[in-house]
C-alpha cells in the first residue's frame, strides 16, 4: 500500500467573523513525519488557522482531513482521540502537583482512568514507570517530586510537551513553543521538539525564524489570512512577497 502523501490537509479553509475574512481559501498539506511551520507577520491569521485545524473554531467553509478522514464536523476531544493533539489540550500543567503527578494525570487519561480518582493509589502508581521514562526523556529527573509551579519557564514547557506525549499523539500541534524564552531555554526546547518528532508529525506556529530555519522541513507563510509562499526555508526566505510581508526575514 502506498504511504499517504499527507497526514493532515486543509482544503479551501475559510473563516469569517461578522464579515471580516480572517482566513481565506487556505490549502495546507502536512507530510507524515515532518516538522512543518506556520509563520507570518502579526495579524496574518496563523492562530485562526491553528484553531480551525484543532476544531476550537468552526470554518465558514472548507474542510479538514486527518489520516484520510474528514474531521471538519468533529469536536476537539474527538479529534484528539484520533491522535491530533494540541499541546494545551492536556499539557497546561497543574501548578501545585509535582512533575511526576502532572505526567501521571495525562497517562490516566490515556489509560481510561482520567476520572477514576477513587482508584487506589497502588493502581495509579502502576503508571509511574512510564511517567518516569517521560521525565527522563525530557531531562526532568531531578524535578520529579518538585511542584510544577517551582520550575523555570523553559522546564515548564518541557513538562507541557512531556504530558502531551503521554497521550501518544500521531501528530502534535505546538502554538509558539518558544514564546517568552531566553536563548538557553530555546536551545533546550528545540532539542525537546526534535526528540518529540521521532515517529510523529509536528505542526508549529512560531515567530523565531532562526528556530524555524534550523528545525522545520516545510514552512507555510501566511499574510492577511492567505498563503503567500511555501517550501523549505531557503525557498521562502528568498520569495519577494515574503520579504515584503515579513520585514527582517532576510536577516534572520
Amino acid at each position: 500500500m502506498t504511504a499517504p502523501t499527507a497526514i493532515l490537509q486543509a482544503e479551501g479553509l475559510t473563516k469569517e467573523f461578522l464579515g471580516f475574512v480572517a482566513v481565506k481559501n487556505v490549502n495546507l498539506s502536512v507530510k507524515p513525519g515532518s516538522i512543518h511551520a506556520l509563520i507570518g507577520p502579526n495579524g496574518a491569521g496563523k492562530t485562526t488557522v491553528f484553531n480551525l485545524l484543532t476544531k476550537f473554531l468552526t470554518p465558514t467553509s472548507g474542510r479538514i482531513v486527518f489520516e484520510g478522514t474528514d474531521v471538519t464536523g468533529e469536536q476537539p476531544a474527538a479529534v484528539a482521540r484520533r491522535g491530533l493533539v494540541r499541546s494545551f489540550q492536556i499539557s497546561a500543567t497543574f501548578p501545585h502537583l509535582t512533575v511526576l503527578e502532572n505526567i501521571r494525570v495525562a497517562l490516566q487519561r490515556r489509560a481510561g482512568l482520567a476520572t477514576q480518582f477513587w482508584r487506589s493509589d497502588k493502581v495509579l502508581r502502576l503508571l509511574d514507570g512510564r511517567a518516569r521514562e517521560l521525565i527522563a526523556d525530557f531531562n526532568l529527573d531531578v524535578y520529579a517530586d518538585a511542584p510544577a509551579v517551582d520550575l523555570s519557564y523553559g522546564r515548564k514547557r518541557a513538562l507541557e510537551i512531556a504530558t502531551t506525549l503521554a497521550l501518544e499523539p500521531k501528530m502534535l500541534l505546538l502554538d509558539e513553543p518558544m514564546a517568552g524564552m531566553g536563548h538557553e531555554d530555546i536551545d533546550r526546547v528545540v532539542a525537546l521538539i526534535r526528540k518529540a518528532a521521532v515517529g510523529r508529525t509536528i505542526l508549529m506556529v512560531e515567530h523565531n525564524l532562526s528556530v524555524v530555519s534550523d528545525l522545520c522541513d516545510t514552512i507555510t507563510v501566511l499574510q492577511r489570512g492567505e498563503i503567500i509562499a511555501e517550501g523549505d526555508y531557503a525557498k521562502v526566505s528568498q520569495d519577494p512577497k515574503v520579504r515584503e510581508a515579513y520585514m527582517g526575514m532576510e536577516e534572520a
